[in-house]
């Protein structure tokens, strides 16, 4: 996984709650258990007609956000089936960060497992970077180190992470290479026993 320390990106303002993972992925694209290529099926069935072809009233659809690796949405993000395609098909897209007042408990987990970012700011907060976002081509920086968001026009908020999840997203760890992390102390107890 790539390791985020700092990451500055165009954000995507998607103003609704209780997004569950059917809606960012829906099941008939569960067919594949490699993580690569489920971007082009995120939100399918918001984005695209029954015959495949773009929605111009949907919001992701709208060139101006093209490029977006921050995406904002309302409370109770990723809720639903614990799906792991979810954060997969998030990340495909681009997205490398998410920030929502709330976030479904295995989902979130789900994306610090997958290399995304998933931030909770107050609602006030969100709603906030949303207007801004809806608006303008709109940018924030999400350093990671200092736990903080900020878009150079005076918005700045600080986020909490558990300290396992951030040592494995700075470092670009899976719980695998956590686990390789005692590759010497394993071979030793294997050895001894």
């Amino acid at each position: 996984m790539e390791p985020i320390k700092k990451h500055e990106g165009l954000v995507y303002p998607l103003n609704r709650a209780n997004i569950d993972t059917d809606q960012i992925i829906p099941k008939q694209f569960l067919k594949r258990i490699e993580r690569q290529g489920f971007g082009k099926f995120l939100f399918y069935n918001w984005r695209f007609t029954e015959d495949g072809n773009e929605k111009p009233d949907f919001s992701l659809n709208d060139k101006k956000y093209s490029g977006a690796s921050v995406l904002l949405a309302g409370e109770n993000f990723g809720c639903g089936s614990s799906r792991e395609h979810a954060p997969w098909a998030l990340q495909d897209y681009g997205f490398k960060v998410i920030i929502a007042p709330s976030f479904a408990d295995i989902f979130y987990n789900n994306c610090t497992k997958n290399g995304i970012l998933p931030i909770r700011l107050k609602e006030k907060e969100t709603a906030e970077l949303i207007k801004k976002a809806e608006q303008q081509r709109y940018f924030l920086t999400v350093d990671l180190e200092k736990q903080l968001v900020s878009d150079g026009q005076g918005f700045q908020a600080t986020f909490e992470l558990p300290n396992y999840q951030k040592e494995m997203l700075l470092n670009g760890w899976d719980e695998i290479a956590v686990t390789l992390t005692h590759e010497e102390d394993i071979a030793n107890y294997e050895s001894a026993h």
